[in-house]
């Protein structure tokens, strides 16, 4: 484009009744109070009575000169803009054109109509042909007249379809981040393969992630590559564990995440595409193909997505907070988990039972003579939550009462004692053994407010400091 014209600018439509009102006006102002420089957006026909008039067929002027409403009328001293007004504005208009008996006959003010250049899918258009914005990742070309088939093809889905990642997309995703679209967030394993932001909006895309969802994508994927949760391993492992987020903070509110009825499961759009995200740029990016280099013998349906958010309406304290995180802050921790398994327990009515029944159903994890191996996550729905909130108990009084029921005697759980072959070594024989190791219990409060239902969620047996340890972060815009 051209330097900007001297004088005043305006840009227009001719399906705007605002900008058709003021059309007569156009050669009025041009001949007093000129030069006048006007650029249709969709009619070259409009303002024709004006010398500088033009057809901004392509909306390349509209968009160097960020028109977000049309009339806009600009003044310009120099190259530079002095002031605009958008919509008609008697007052306004005079001011600008030094006209004071322009459109006398008009309304004092009639709003005006967006621009051509937001509308849907356009923006993004023209940043990418016309803005500063440059994408660095490889373009792919393709005549298939599916593009969702296409992207099958290329190896790029879990098994559902996804949102085919055009340029116009993965930009409008990079919208929900300050971050910069070349900056490494970590290598993902198991290729180490560079991931960069961008990169992570491409696989956001592909999942359905809104843009608003990326600063918790951001953050689970750079707890994902941090050695204490070993991706890697995870990846690689026979069992059935996959990631699973865990999201706090006022974000959770902000883009609609599910803490409540059926939140383990389908039908929220922010649980169920910031989990397959992170899964995709593991699959994508890093390699971490089924049958390749993931050698789950079973896998878990987890391992398409499993991310939801904690229920905060209670005097518990949140998850991220007993991990350090500033209250008011948002955070996602990561677990590498399992499945999902049922405690039910609609009788229990007073703290003491009702955590002898969740110790129980907790002894079961990977096995109930295996200790000191997977880490657990224990869901308390809202109703069985209350049993232990009115009896004046906190989530860390909870814990220190399941880590007292879950100490057994090693005689119990050696291998071969009650004929069961599993078990530990027989060197605990004579020693006391905790089910889990230090710091490998969770606690959350999720779930609908109607059911006597709580969930514990499994880790992977390989947790702790020679696996997974769940690793929390704070999201960041």
């Amino acid at each position: 484009m051209t330097a900007l014209p001297h004088g005043l600018i305006v840009i227009a439509k001719r399906d705007c009744p605002t900008c058709q009102l003021i059309e007569p006006l156009l050669a009025d102002i041009d001949r007093r109070s000129g030069p006048l420089t006007v650029y249709s957006q969709d009619d070259p026909g409009f303002g024709s009575e004006v010398r500088d008039s033009h057809y901004d067929n392509s909306l390349e002027h509209s968009f160097r000169l960020n028109a977000e409403f049309v009339p806009t009328l600009i003044r310009m001293e120099n190259g530079k803009e002095v002031e605009r007004t958008y919509g008609w504005h008697r007052e306004d208009w005079q001011r600008l054109t030094g006209l004071d008996d322009l459109g006398a006959d008009l309304p004092l003010m009639r709003p005006g109509c967006g621009s051509k250049t937001l509308e849907p899918g356009v923006a993004e258009k023209l940043e990418l042909k016309f803005g500063d914005t440059r994408l660095g990742a490889r373009s792919i070309e393709t005549d298939a007249d599916d593009l969702i088939e296409a992207c099958y093809e290329r190896g790029w889905s879990d098994g559902l379809p996804v949102v085919p990642p055009t340029p116009e997309r993965v930009l409008r995703m990079l919208k929900g981040t300050d971050r910069d679209p070349a900056e490494e967030v970590g290598l993902v394993p198991p290729d180490l393969a560079p991931c960069t932001v961008e990169k992570v909006a491409i696989n956001a895309v592909m999942a359905g992630c809104k843009p608003e969802y990326m600063p918790v994508v951001l953050a689970a994927l750079e707890a994902a590559l941090t050695d204490e949760f070993g991706l890697h391993g995870l990846l690689c492992t026979t069992m059935f564990a996959g990631p699973m987020i865990i999201a706090n903070g006022p974000v959770t509110k902000a883009i609609g995440m599910n803490s409540g009825g059926n939140a383990l499961g389908q039908g929220n759009r922010a649980n169920a595409t910031i989990g397959r995200a992170l899964q995709l740029i593991v699959r994508n990016v890093g390699g971490g193909r089924p049958g390749e280099i993931d050698r789950a013998t079973l896998g878990t349906p987890g391992k398409y997505t499993f991310c939801f958010a904690e229920a905060e309406d209670s005097e518990w304290m949140p998850l991220a907070q007993e991990r350090g995180i500033a209250a008011g802050r948002s955070a996602v921790t990561l677990f590498a988990a399992e499945g999902v398994q049922g405690i039910v327990d609609q009788k229990s009515r007073d703290p003491e039972s009702l955590a002898k029944s969740f110790a129980l159903a907790l002894r079961a994890v990977d096995h109930p003579k295996m200790a000191m191996a997977g880490d657990a996550v224990l869901v308390v729905s809202p109703e069985h939550s209350r049993v232990f909130i009115e009896a004046g108990w906190s989530k860390a009084r909870l814990l220190e009462e399941l880590e007292s029921l879950l100490k057994f005697p090693g005689e119990e759980m050696v291998a071969g004692a009650g004929g069961i072959a599993e078990g530990i070594p027989e060197q605990f024989r004579d020693k006391t053994v905790s089910k889990f190791r230090p710091g490998g219990l969770l606690i959350v409060r999720a779930g609908g407010t109607a059911g006597l239902f709580s969930a514990v969620i499994a880790g992977w047996a390989a947790s702790g400091p020679v696996g997974s340890t769940s690793v929390t972060r704070e999201v960041k815009v």
